[in-house]
């Protein structure tokens, strides 16, 4: 087992790696840019370096300052948490080469299923159902005309190095074509360095399901169940839930079944995520894989009784899994707390915490690394906790959430609390009727 883990990410997700390399017995190493000297993560850990100033490229986005880091303080593992470097094949093969084990997936296999299009082809090979689209990258519009017509409008084009919805473009019909296609070039190029496009089917009121996986080294995978994202904006997700509503026995089955297939067949070792769209008719497509934990990772915990950070790193240290497929025994919901004022298109609200106290009681987990006179920066992504509630039945988990959320106070910056108030009032989200599009309808009323 490691001896040391220095944890390359921040906020929320850097504590909740330390908290159980604690439970282990595993000395911590946080880093930190200049702006998050205060936060929660540098005290306590074991140990802290700051790599750099506050913008993400010359901190936490820094292979060198990172593995300077590691090597200083003789950390043997790196955890990357979520974002940043976590899906970064260029960092897992610098750690394997200066003999520190990047707790995720080998570079290969980033590589394999972090392009789109290439995780496509992989998956098909594997057999995994996929969704109907261009066979690779569209070189050019011409391609683009042509597949389209091939596979019908409406149709989805998609930034092959895409993520939290940059250079995605719905086309309701050729008409439509030319303008998505420029545009999500210009945006893909903006944001990734990478303006390489491929299309798909585009899937009609569909339901946005992912399974959670793990495997190990030794060529074995399992299952945790599903997690349903379908409340998002802007391809955003705000709000996970699991089981999902939609969900039924036999189809719960058939995708975990497909999921464990996807990751043995890339023999992935680590715990990841392989997200599905669903259509209505219950018909399920595989859309991408995250080669990493997930922000919504803790209702799966929740549901099954286990730490997927502490099997994240039993299989890095080469421990082999139980090879059990996990399925929820209780109903949990997870609500994304955001530092924006949802009444002004979410914009972001960066700015001190005046007053601050967290909701508790049975069944109520908050992950966060605020706390009152904490200043959240305006560098980084805005979330700034995640409210967790489980109980036996969604209806229960409805009432606490409700009741979690009247308790939550935060004061000084705007949050989307108020939002997830107003959600769980809407009749269709409590009945469980929604798609990825819901948010396109939902009618936020601001407060007199």
């Amino acid at each position: 087992m490691f001896k040391k883990v220095l944890i390359a990410n921040r906020g929320e997700i850097a504590l909740r790696v330390i908290r159980t390399c604690k439970e282990m017995g595993i000395k911590t190493v946080a880093v930190y840019s200049k702006a998050d000297a205060d936060s929660l993560h540098v005290r306590f850990a074991d140990e802290a370096v700051c790599i750099g100033p506050a913008a993400s490229s010359e901190s936490y986005l820094s292979i060198p300052n990172i593995i300077s880091a590691a090597e200083i303080t003789n950390a043997d593992a790196i955890h990357p948490g979520y974002g940043f470097l976590s899906e970064n094949s260029k960092f897992s093969r610098i750690c394997a080469e200066h003999g520190i084990k990047f707790i995720g997936a080998s570079a290969d296999q980033i590589d394999k299923m972090g392009d789109k299009a290439t995780a496509k082809e992989t998956m098909k090979e594997a057999g995994v159902p996929c969704v109907p689209g261009s066979e690779g990258i569209m070189a050019t519009f011409e391609h683009a005309v042509k597949t389209a017509k091939e596979i019908g409008y409406p149709v989805m084009i998609k930034a092959t190095a895409g993520g939290g919805g940059k250079g995605m473009r719905a086309v309701p019909s050729e008409d439509h074509l030319q303008d998505a296609w420029d545009s999500a070039r210009r945006e893909a190029a903006a944001s990734f360095g990478n303006d390489a496009m491929y299309m798909e089917k585009l899937i009609l009121e569909p339901r946005h399901i992912e399974i959670q996986v793990v495997g190990d080294r030794y060529g074995k995978a399992c299952h945790l169940s599903e997690r349903d994202c379908s409340i998002q904006r802007r391809h955003q997700k705000l709000v996970e839930e699991t089981p999902s509503p939609f969900m039924t026995d036999k189809l719960r089955k058939k995708m975990g079944n497909a999921a464990v297939k996807a990751a043995e067949y890339i023999a992935y070792e680590g715990a990841g995520t392989v997200e599905f769209l669903v259509d209505k008719d219950r018909n399920f497509y595989f859309m991408e894989m995250n080669t990493r934990i997930q922000v919504e990772h803790p209702i799966t915990e929740q549901v099954v009784g286990f730490d997927l950070i502490r099997e994240q790193i039993k299989v890095a240290a080469g421990e082999p899994i139980s090879g059990k497929n996990y399925f929820p025994e209780m109903h949990s919901i997870e609500v994304r707390i955001n530092a924006e004022d949802a009444f002004n298109d979410f914009r972001p609200c960066p700015g001190k915490i005046v007053s601050f106290h967290a909701p508790g009681g049975h069944g109520v987990r908050l992950d966060t690394h605020c706390y009152s006179g904490y200043i959240i920066p305006p560098y980084y992504d805005s979330m700034i906790a995640k409210l967790i509630v489980t109980a036996r039945t969604r209806e229960e988990s409805l009432e606490k959430l409700a009741r979690a959320l009247d308790e939550f106070i935060i004061e000084g910056i705007k949050t989307t609390i108020p939002f997830h108030q107003q959600l769980l009032k809407n009749e269709d989200f409590r009945k469980g009727v929604y798609t990825t599009k819901f948010m396109e309808d939902f009618e936020l009323v601001h407060p007199e």
